[in-house]
């Protein structure tokens, strides 16, 4: 929730003919001096992994899943970079951190994606990647963080969210695949756990998606290089006093792949809207089905010893189906008070995930396949109330808001054959449902400092049902509380400084706070993990224009996190990692020299590291002893698998709203450690994608996107674990009784990987009526 601005219009009269951003200062130093409107603050625009996972000993770890131009009058370094809100999304103050900014949904259509959910990658510092089919959801890379599917990144899309709290495949499962590019009007960035608004999975980084309210009716089709092909249409209508949205997709695809994907999906959105951000409402629908074949990640070896190529597939049976359907409504309204907002969701989805990452390792006759499903009701409905006010008559805002939310969960864990049911893991029904209460406190002291403290409490509490373990039923709870801090100075000649400080926390999957045995081994007693895990943050930055046309930022940052705990399910358990460190620095800059070139540069590095000993994992290096293609890669150390120590991008946009545009941009994922010990390191990832077209002034347009410009050889993920093909050697030593169990259930360390696709086409012939 964002606090309401005092309205310009009757602070500062005839000058609202100006950006409010540009009468942030004058005017608030104005309203300061003036009678009753001294208790207001200045008024503000309304702008519209999957890692390996710790063992236990001796069982090794196993495979995881895997701008404006600078004006003479002073005004905020930190103003936004798009113009357009949705209707009911709430009024939105100047940003509260140097890494807090917001990207038109133009400039996300104007770079070539391969993906829906890469179109975030317009976010400074993100990147993201598919390992596993089309219908998977994505994995991201984030301040230094494997976030997995989405774990510590925070994902809305119309103010409902998109990670899944105890998912079969991971926790804070986060689907982007149903997102329509073109239906986005902006995304809203934040990062690092300063904001009493954020809950669950904030900590790193949160992404909030607008949805456009209206637009010209288009007519889409794409025709590309392996068999892809996508059709969309749109189109809106006024209703009353609204505007009612249609808009439909349907696309199919193969890849490069030796196994194809055979991609089927089909996608829908209805949208109602009547108003504006701060006085309106809007209700939308949509819904979603997809269903792919998947090339998972496979083993470097198998590549090297000719037995597969780098499209090929260890299980081409691997492969998965889903579908999502979701209401949701908003309703935004302003007073004389302040202003306050809410908003409701019910979403309805089901996955089925058909995966082999260890191939032979677990059952040397049938293979290692498995099924996850995951059947969820989720609703929920958050409100807040925003107060404008004054303290000793100095302006002052007060957000208080209240969110909650509740999943009904079916899940299930079987081995597989070719999709064949072989056995029960664990099956479960949960229900977790959570509230949290926070407050904002704004002040500005100054016509040059803000400050803004808040509070965020939050309750959890989940009932298992395990329908094969009774021992594994139960029910959990926990609350933490989080204070948060920041700070701005400015602005200075166009230069505003940043300073937060915060608590937060994202929650574990909900069985593996109750599971005290193992699924596959009910013998084996575990020890539950706790539900809620607590992270600390702080941040440092600057925010300048000082150079006209020019919008730069540098943030400093440091990030603690009590435990990596996450539940595994891959396995039914769940995997403990110790307490981590990451610091950095974020670097992002956007440079407008001309109405018709935009260029933007990101650079991102980061320091990550688990703090402590790990005993345990000695242990599992010790009982590998002799066996050198295990043991490798299993030696303790502080190493952070996959986190990344840098990340940049950059990209240069040409083009006005009709005649020739084109763009180019460059995406570089630096070398990553893949084990604790540093043992086994990935390549550097280095991409171009590149995109020309031509707009006539009837709306038309012809383009076409060149992905991986330069066909180059390079790896969407790398993974570094044991696993076992019955080409192995060790194959054979375990399956005649040879080698130890405890070799033999770790099997051979190798790096595995998912190739980026080779150079790809696409041509788009859109038109408009």
């Amino acid at each position: 929730m964002r606090p309401r601005p005092p309205d310009l219009g009757r602070r500062c009269g005839a000058l609202t003919a100006l950006p409010a951003f540009v009468l942030l200062a004058d005017c608030g130093k104005a309203l300061a001096q003036s009678g009753s409107a001294s208790r207001e603050l200045p008024p503000i625009q309304v702008i519209g992994g999957e890692t390996p996972r710790h063992k236990r000993p001796p069982v090794p770890r196993r495979a995881g899943k895997p701008a404006a131009a600078g004006s003479s009058v002073a005004q905020p370094a930190s103003t936004l970079r798009a113009d357009v809100a949705s209707v009911a999304s709430g009024a939105k103050g100047a940003p509260g951190m140097a890494s807090e900014l917001t990207v038109s949904g133009e400039a996300v259509n104007a770079r070539p994606f391969t993906r829906p959910g890469e179109a975030l990658e317009a976010v400074p510092g993100l990147i993201v990647t598919q390992h596993s089919g089309e219908g998977k959801a994505n994995q991201y890379f984030l301040r230094g963080y494997n976030l997995d599917h989405g774990t510590d990144l925070a994902i809305t899309v119309d103010d409902v969210p998109v990670n899944m709290r105890t998912h079969a495949h991971g926790q804070g499962y986060a689907d982007l695949n149903w997102l329509i590019p073109e239906t986005v009007a902006a995304i809203d960035v934040r990062k690092g756990p300063y904001f009493a608004d954020e809950g669950d999975f904030a900590s790193v980084g949160s992404v909030h998606i607008g949805l456009i309210d209206r637009t010209r009716g288009l007519a889409q089709v794409t025709a590309g290089s392996f068999g892809y092909r996508r059709l969309l249409g749109m189109d809106s209508a006024k209703v009353g006093d609204g505007s009612l949205l249609v808009a439909g997709e349907l696309g199919t695809y193969n890849g490069s792949w030796d196994n194809p994907d055979k991609v089927r999906k089909l996608n829908g959105l209805v949208r109602y809207s009547q108003g504006t951000a701060t006085d309106g409402v809007s209700v939308t629908g949509m819904a979603y089905a997809n269903r792919w074949n998947s090339t998972d990640q496979v083993p470097q070896r198998a590549i090297t010893g000719g037995f597969l190529n780098r499209f090929g597939s260890e299980d081409p049976s691997d492969g998965g189906t889903t579908n999502r359907f979701a209401l949701s409504a908003r309703v935004a309204q302003s007073d004389d008070l302040g202003s306050w907002k809410a908003n409701a969701y019910v979403v309805k989805s089901q996955l089925d995930l058909f995966n082999n990452f260890t191939y032979y390792l677990s059952d040397p006759v049938f293979g290692d396949q498995f099924h996850q499903h995951d059947d969820r009701l989720m609703l929920g409905a958050n409100i807040s109330r925003t107060l404008n006010g004054s303290l000793a008559g100095l302006p002052m805002q007060t957000t208080i808001g209240l969110q909650s939310r509740y999943d009904a969960i079916d899940l299930a864990l079987t081995n597989m054959f070719q999709r064949d049911f072989l056995a029960n893991i664990r099956s479960d029904k949960v229900g977790e449902g959570s509230v949290g209460l926070y407050a904002e406190n704004t002040v500005r002291w100054t016509d040059w400092l803000r400050t803004t403290i808040g509070l965020r409490g939050d309750y959890y509490a989940a009932d298992v049902t395990s329908l094969f373990n009774a021992g594994n039923s139960g029910r959990a709870d926990a609350a933490l509380g989080s204070p948060k801090f920041r700070m701005v100075l400015g602005p200075f000649n166009q230069t505003e400084f940043f300073l937060g400080a915060g608590y937060g926390m994202h929650s574990n999957d909900a069985r593996g706070a109750t599971t005290t045995e193992d699924p596959s081994d009910p013998s084996t007693r575990l020890t539950p993990s706790p539900l809620l895990v607590r992270t600390r943050g702080a941040e440092v930055g600057v925010r300048s224009k000082i150079v006209p046309g020019l919008d730069s930022s540098l943030s400093l940052f440091i990030l603690d996190q009590d435990s990596e705990i996450l539940f595994s399910g891959d396995a039914g358990d769940t995997s403990a990692t110790r307490a981590s460190r990451r610091y950095g620095f974020e670097w992002s800059s956007h440079y407008r020299p001309r109405s018709w070139i935009d260029i933007d540069a990101d650079l991102a590095m980061t320091h990550a590291r688990f703090r402590g000993t790990d005993s345990e994992q000695a242990e599992v290096y010790a009982s590998l002893a002799g066996y050198p293609e295990a043991q490798l890669g299993n030696a303790p150390g502080n190493y952070v698998p996959n986190a990344p120590a840098m990340v940049a991008s950059a990209g240069v946009t040409l083009g006005e709203k009709t005649g020739w545009f084109g763009s180019l941009r460059w995406r570089y994922l630096a070398s990553s450690p893949l084990t604790e010990d540093n043992a086994f390191r990935s390549s550097a990832t280095s991409i171009f994608n590149g995109r020309l077209g031509y707009r006539i002034d009837n709306g038309w347009r012809i383009q076409l996107d060149v992905l991986n410009l330069f066909n180059t050889q390079a790896n969407q993920i790398t993974y570094a674990y044991g696993s076992l093909l019955k080409t192995d050697t060790l194959y054979n030593l375990c399956t005649g009784g040879v080698a130890p169990a405890s070799v033999c259930q770790n099997g051979v360390m190798d790096t595995v990987l998912h190739p980026v696709e080779p150079l790809t086409f696409r041509l788009t012939v859109a038109g408009v009526f």
